[in-house]
């Protein structure tokens, strides 16, 4: 009777133990979040490859605005304004549009948002980042993106990066809508 007892105790704390583990991945609203609008002049520029995948289930043709912004666990953003192009047939259903875009040089991408303005809709499958100094990294959507609001993942620990190197890249964070860059 004690073994099972024991048995039985140690299957529930094994159960517990693995549900706190599982954290459900899906994009979240940050009303926090905010560009990095400061002058990345002095940095080295990569080149990055976009790939964004939309669902079939999204709306007809979109002429909302679409932004993106991406980043490191050291605070380094990249951020891509108006992706959009509806006389391009930019993000209709069932298609994969790939964008190259530049920016300062990142360690391994851990963010991913997405920005949309308008009245539209939108509903992305995912979307893939390949750099030149980062593994290529796939966020999952397969939701609709609310309008005017910074939409996505944030898996970047504040406890992976040490304080003399978060310090060495500190950033100047200052908030900016997509439409007023």
């Amino acid at each position: 009777m004690k073994t099972a007892v024991c048995f039985i105790v140690l299957c529930a704390l094994i159960s517990a133990s693995s549900q706190a583990r599982s954290i459900i991945k899906r994009p979240l609203p940050n009303p926090g979040f905010k560009i990095n609008s400061a002058n990345n002049q002095n940095e080295e520029t990569c080149s990055f490859t976009v790939r964004i995948v939309t669902s079939c289930s999204s709306v007809p043709y979109t002429r909302d605005r679409i932004s993106i912004s991406f980043g490191d666990a050291y605070g380094t953003q990249v951020y891509a304004p108006r992706l959009d192009d509806p006389s391009a047939r930019t993000f209709e259903p069932c298609s994969a549009d790939t964008f190259d875009i530049y920016g300062p040089c990142t360690d391994q991408i851990c963010s991913m948002y997405v920005y949309r303005s308008g009245y539209d809709g939108w509903l992305p499958t995912r979307v893939e980042v390949y750099g030149d100094t980062t593994r290529p990294v796939s966020f999952d959507y397969d939701e609709w993106i609310p309008a005017e609001m910074w939409y996505g993942y944030d898996y970047c620990s504040p406890y992976a990066v040490t304080t003399a190197a978060r310090s060495s890249k500190t950033k100047i964070n200052n908030e900016v809508k997509p439409e007023e860059v």
